[in-house]
């Protein structure tokens, strides 16, 4: 009997299997494609305004991964300043230092990166990072891609530099919590 009663769920399931795995390879290319150097893939340069004016450029959007993955190329050019404290709810997010010097705080650790060094930060924790050198350059990652797209071009888009109130509500707008200040480094 029991033997029967798991039969019947495992062929019940089946069909969800089945189309759940046809829906991660729905709207993704078939080819490969290049981004150059200095280019983004979408939108042009997203230079930002409010917590910084950083600016990104779209390498692996969300739309080309069926939201799995965003990958962002970050040109840093706001010495001493960074990201409030904050939680991405449902992403983990990493770095790579292609060039300069970051400080971050993770949970309660604090980390110094370099030009190639990376950093992993598991969703859920809170995390902030400031730019350290004069300018800099990362590699970010996202995964998955959730709403950091369309919250980066919606940084872009501010016409008068944010408060505090206001940058949290972006923050929550795009399934992200402000939990602190930015990090302060000397």
């Amino acid at each position: 009997m029991m033997r029967r009663k798991f039969l019947q769920t495992t062929l019940a399931a089946a069909p969800l299997a089945a189309t759940t795995a046809r829906s991660s390879t729905i709207d993704r290319p078939t080819k490969g494609f290049k981004v150059n150097a200095g280019e983004g893939r979408f939108h042009g340069h997203i230079q930002l305004k409010g917590v910084n004016s950083n600016i990104l450029d779209v390498k692996v959007s969300g739309k080309d991964t069926n939201g799995d993955l965003a990958v962002f190329e970050q040109t840093s050019l706001s010495p001493k300043r960074g990201t409030p404290s904050h939680v991405h709810l449902n992403q983990d997010e990493m770095f790579h230092v292609q060039d300069g010097e970051y400080q971050f705080l993770v949970g309660q650790d604090t980390f110094h990166l370099k030009t190639g060094d990376s950093i992993f930060l598991p969703r859920k924790v809170p995390h902030a990072w400031t730019q350290v050198s004069e300018r800099g350059r990362m590699t970010v990652i996202f995964q998955p891609a959730g709403k950091m797209e369309e919250f980066f071009v919606t940084m872009a888009a501010l016409e008068k530099e944010p408060s505090k109130e206001e940058i949290a509500k972006i923050f929550a707008d795009h399934d992200m919590q402000v939990v602190g200040p930015p990090l302060k480094v000397d």
